[in-house]
């Protein structure tokens, strides 16, 4: 076979196109697309989130990041990646759903994500709280308030929002606290939920429901999701009640192993997340409402008020043990309901 004779205008386009192809490369390197797959009421924070964040990493890696985003109820959206939603980081409303993820598709999350980023990666927290209509006609002003006869709830489904679940639970432990026992907090639930006409899928939609529709007395909300409806929604048509007790609501983030090692997008996946931790975040969560996992930033905003919160490690044992007892298939909540359609 006869040699090819590389001639000098064949060595030079040889190279120009060796060039292009590295040029080419490095350029394409430095554009990342990250999916970032949450629940209902994060939709405004990731927004602004999304744009501080790109602009320090492009400073910071030389890497230009666009960020989409995907909301709904945590379960359902929790769902969505098990089933092959490709999702670089999740950022749902509790750490149950993230290990349901884990559980359902080996691999695509490590066992151990909790500890990838400080406070069990939780870099904001919440609680649940009540918004009622101006002049709350209904006179509300704690739990036992909302089981009285002619109260209308709205509250998302805790089959499919994580929200949800926070709103049972808080109910459960507050009656659990005031009347004594696991017994009585199981009634006090059912009562509670005998006043519910309406079962969204997710948060937003239960605000929905009520701000928008103009249906129920009260609102069983994320206090971020109530401060956002009374201050820059409502206009002054609603207001926020906070009860004598409620819950410390954690919301979980990672990034999911299978997917951005696949798509070579861990370093951004993983920056995304720990940015969410520094000063400049801190304080964006907290004009969103959220409440700052850093404590000085958040004694910045005195809005969120001091109250009473149980938590899910140590008042349920856990969400594995919670999810369990309350919320699988014909656990307590599943009982609740199919006796109250007997009625």
């Amino acid at each position: 076979m006869d040699k090819i004779k590389l001639t000098a205008p064949l060595i030079k386009l040889t190279a120009l196109f060796l060039v292009f192809v590295l040029v080419f490369s490095a350029y394409a390197q430095k554009k990342v697309t990250l999916l970032n797959v949450s629940y209902d009421p994060t939709r405004e924070l990731y927004q602004d989130y999304n744009k501080v964040f790109t602009e320090y990493y492009k400073g910071k890696a030389g890497v230009e990041v666009t960020v989409n985003q995907s909301h709904g109820g945590s379960g359902g959206q929790a769902r969505s990646v098990i089933e092959g939603n490709q999702a670089d980081v999740v950022t749902l409303a509790m750490a149950y759903d993230i290990d349901e993820i884990g559980a359902k598709r080996k691999g695509l999350i490590a066992e151990n994500w909790i500890t990838r980023f400080p406070q069990n990666s939780s870099p904001y927290t919440s609680t649940i709280v009540f918004l009622v209509r101006k002049g709350n006609p209904k006179g509300i002003k704690d739990w036992d308030d909302l089981v009285k006869s002619g109260v209308n709830i709205i509250t998302p489904d805790p089959k499919t929002s994580g929200g949800a679940r926070w709103n049972y639970l808080a109910a459960w432990a507050y009656a659990r606290a005031k009347y004594g026992s696991e017994d009585k907090a199981r009634d006090f639930v059912k009562k509670l939920f005998g006043n519910v006409s309406v079962l969204d899928p997710g948060a937003r939609g239960a605000t929905n429901t009520f701000v928008q529709r103009g249906l129920g007395d009260v609102l069983l909300a994320w206090e971020n999701e109530a401060f956002l409806m009374n201050k820059e929604v409502g206009e002054g048509k609603f207001e926020i009640v906070t009860p004598s007790l409620s819950i410390l609501a954690e919301p979980s983030v990672t990034y999911v192993d299978g997917v951005v090692n696949k798509r070579g997008t861990k370093d951004a996946a993983s920056a995304y997340l720990e940015y969410l931790y520094s000063d400049a975040a801190q304080r964006l969560i907290g004009k969103h409402y959220y409440r700052p996992s850093n404590a000085a930033i958040a004694k910045e905003f005195p809005h969120f008020v001091n109250l009473k919160l149980v938590t899910i490690d140590k008042d349920f044992g856990g969400w594995q043990a919670a999810h369990k007892l309350h919320f699988a298939d014909n656990g307590i909540f599943d009982q609740i309901m199919a006796e109250l359609k007997k009625k």
